[in-house]
């Protein structure tokens, strides 16, 4: 069967969604914006830790992304998903061999605002609908944890799991960053948490208008190390 009809048509509504992007920088104020079929409202927006340009950034550089790997490594067989925060795109799935692989690196660098990659497709068979559902549960259950942890604010922090390793993204402290990696770890479902945080100082934090902590912390706690990657326990 021809897939091309669909994969322009795909292609078209990829390009109207990109499109409303673009426009919605301006009319973000407490407006809902309609991306790709879902509404983004600018109360959203604004408890998030990146700028609103970033996040504008950050949603055309994803759209752009499906678009140029469906017209490349996924029409090879690949299975692609491009995440992108404070304009570093996390890529995950499977391709078939190492050269789609580095493709789809490269493609997604051409990307207009892209200022870092971090590639995660590995070699081999795409995941099935099985594993793909269970990492869609193991993403809800990490979000849950978080809102249990009194020191996280859950808007400021993406969540990606693929085959069990959860990929944390955003603007955090350090303490932060061990409490999610912390709160990650201990999930039924979890195989390994990798951070892939932009670590601010509690100053910066601080200095943010608007609540730090969603759960009404007062104070930040204080900084600590944690190490970029570790496994579940």
């Amino acid at each position: 069967m021809n897939q091309e009809p669909r994969r322009a048509a795909r292609r078209r509504g990829l390009e109207r969604a990109l499109l409303a992007v673009l426009l919605a920088g301006g009319l973000l104020g407490g407006c809902a914006v309609v991306i790709g079929g879902a509404a983004v409202s600018g109360v959203g927006m604004a408890v998030d830790r990146r700028s609103t340009g970033t996040q504008v950034d950050d949603q055309a550089i994803e759209l752009r992304a499906s678009v140029v790997l469906d017209e490349g490594v996924a029409k090879r067989g690949g299975r692609v998903s491009a995440t992108s925060y404070g304009r570093v795109v996390l890529l995950t799935g499977q391709v078939p061999t190492e050269a789609d692989r580095t493709d789809a690196e490269n493609a997604v660098r051409r990307i207009d605002n892209v200022r870092g990659i971090v590639n995660e497709l590995t070699v081999g068979p795409n995941a099935p609908a099985s594993e793909i559902a269970n990492d869609a549960v193991v993403t809800g259950r990490v979000k849950a944890a978080f809102f249990e942890a009194p020191d996280l604010q859950v808007a400021s922090i993406k969540v990606v799991t693929e085959r069990g390793i959860v990929y944390l993204m955003g603007r955090v402290t350090e303490a932060e960053s061990a409490a999610a990696a912390n709160a990650a770890r201990n999930v039924a479902g979890v195989a390994k948490v990798v951070k892939i945080f932009q670590i601010i100082t509690p100053a910066e934090l601080a200095a943010m208008p608007m609540p730090p902590y969603s759960t009404g912390a007062a104070t930040p706690p204080a900084p600590a190390s944690a190490p970029a990657s570790e496994p579940a326990r």
